[in-house]
């Protein structure tokens, strides 16, 4: 078994639900062989709140959690990323900054639960959703073979993982 420890940046335009439900996902799930973070290309000021309530009732780790834009992880000191998920259709349709490094990338595509309208029940429907769907994602991805499998075959795998359940078009939102 390898030690190499894995860098992962989930990607979604605001950076306020999505991708900070996987970044906390994986931060628990990968068991100390992954470091998970997020970002995205124009992050809202806060984290969704809904976002906090549903990762803490599931007991994920929410301290630290904040939106910030993907510009911290394309500089020089930023730590080398191995794997570059976009979670939503518009950041996946964006001209992404250079990732050192050579990452491999995949659009895991999930309906927006920040966009849900109507009732809290409903908000709240939406948010657990993603969430199962998220982390179907993220349990696939953890039980990759990676230290046997090769660039390519990995990057093969880990764009079939886009394509599970809950997946969106691929195409851009409409907002």
């Amino acid at each position: 078994m390898s030690d190499r420890v894995y860098n992962v940046l989930f990607l979604c335009t605001g950076n306020s639900a999505r991708s900070i439900l996987a970044e906390a996902m994986l931060a628990k799930h990968g068991h100390g062989r992954f470091r998970a973070f997020s970002a995205g290309s124009q992050p809202k000021a806060e984290v969704n709140p809904l976002a906090i309530r549903i990762l803490r009732e599931s007991e994920y780790p929410t301290e630290g959690l904040r939106s910030k834009s993907w510009d911290e992880f394309s500089s020089p000191d930023a730590p080398v990323m191995d794997f570059v998920f976009t979670v939503c259709d518009n950041a996946a349709g964006e001209a992404c900054p250079y990732w050192p490094g050579q990452p491999v990338t995949a659009h895991w595509g999930i309906e927006d639960p920040a966009a849900v309208e109507g009732s809290e029940m409903d908000r709240r429907a939406a948010f657990v959703t993603a969430q199962r769907y998220l982390k179907n994602r993220i349990s696939a991805f953890l039980a990759l073979p990676m230290a046997s499998l090769d660039q390519v075959s990995l990057a093969a795998q880990v764009r079939e993982i886009g394509h599970m359940a809950g997946a969106t078009s691929g195409r851009p939102e409409v907002a």
